[in-house]
């Protein structure tokens, strides 16, 4: 349940988002070098602080919870503006929280509270996110770390290896960095190599608990991202049906397609649901969060995939035209579903 705070909270985000996050200003920010607008992350940090909230206090931070944070996602999902929410201030700020290395966390966190500083997520290996692609060998990396969000803009990268994290200067020697072509155009990634690059090691705690505690914020995240996604799409197809006239009546005041749109939003708020449930247990680190992170992964990428297909059908040939946001938001559901890796199945043996 969002409380009162929450909704103003949100009310804010969407109401600047509204105004700079439009379809024509999304577009135009995807195709530069750092493939978002950095004037709409400095709003974003200076007027809702959206990088701070989940930052703790004591290192310029708001002290809220990843649940602010991954409502925050959720927004960005219905306007597909790229900024680096997802894999900076959440992905990159939570990584360095759990190091609990005090020393790096009070020299970093504080400019990605600000929005000042971009910190990428060096994770998956070639195969995908099952086994890192770097490692490590006396304080130097070697390897390469696929599908790295804003990896060619970050100034600091955080490399998952199978012995913990590390930390290293993107511009520093022995790191060579590729944008990587991607279905989802509005989504920047990227190929870094590590070449014996100096790190520094981030703490010393257990590398298997954190990686999967990183797992389950990453899927919640995304969960969240798709709920808003699925949201606009309902939303676009709405109002079309609304406004597109076939045989002299508005083509929503046809029953099969009233009963299709019934379908899209029952399949949206059982999503919703499993996103919530997994935002809360992640936030709280409960003993449930690792199925209800699952459940979530698997139904809202199935949501959304299924949503954004009746959202392309529904508007018929305009929406795989290069000018309707349709076929956008169909790249992103596809996109999202191989993001960060999908659930090995089944969850349970039963029997």
């Amino acid at each position: 349940m969002i409380t009162a705070e929450q909704q103003q909270f949100l009310a804010s985000i969407r109401a600047l988002l509204s105004k700079h996050a439009t379809s024509a200003a999304v577009r135009a920010a995807m195709d530069t070098e750092l493939g978002y607008d950095p004037a709409l992350w400095r709003l974003l940090c200076t007027q809702t602080g959206v990088s701070a909230v989940a930052i703790p206090e004591a290192y310029g931070g708001f002290g809220a919870s990843l649940v602010e944070s991954l409502l925050v996602i959720r927004e960005l999902g219905r306007t597909l503006a790229g900024v680096p929410m997802l894999g900076s201030a959440v992905l990159g700020g939570q990584a360095l929280v759990l190091s609990e290395d005090s020393e790096a966390c009070a020299r970093l966190l504080p400019e990605l509270a600000e929005g000042t500083r971009t910190i990428a997520l060096c994770w998956a290996g070639e195969q995908g996110w099952d086994e890192p692609g770097v490692h490590d060998s006396d304080g130097a990396l070697t390897g390469t770390a696929h599908y790295v969000l804003h990896g060619m803009s970050a100034e600091t990268l955080v490399a998952v290896t199978s012995t913990g994290l590390f930390e290293v200067d993107s511009a520093t020697t022995g790191v060579h960095r590729q944008s990587t072509p991607s279905m989802d155009p509005t989504r920047s990634l990227a190929e870094i190599t590590f070449t014996a690059a100096p790190a520094r090691r981030l703490g010393t705690g257990d590398p298997v608990t954190t990686s999967a505690r990183l797992r389950e914020i990453a899927w919640a995240a995304l969960a969240a991202e798709q709920v808003g996604a699925a949201d606009r799409c309902l939303e676009m197809t709405v109002d079309y049906a609304k406004s597109r006239v076939q045989f002299g009546r508005t083509i929503g005041s046809f029953q099969a397609l009233k009963h299709r749109m019934a379908d899209m939003y029952v399949l949206l708020e059982s999503a919703r649901s499993a996103s919530d449930a997994a935002t809360a247990a992640v936030a709280a680190n409960s003993a449930s969060a690792a199925e209800d992170v699952w459940v979530a992964r698997v139904h809202c990428s199935e949501a959304l995939n299924a949503i954004a297909a009746e959202t392309i059908q529904l508007h018929g040939g305009i929406a795989i035209t290069w000018e309707h946001d349709a076929q956008l938001f169909f790249k992103r559901a596809h996109a999202d579903s191989h993001l960060f890796g999908m659930p090995q199945r089944p969850l349970l043996q039963v029997g």
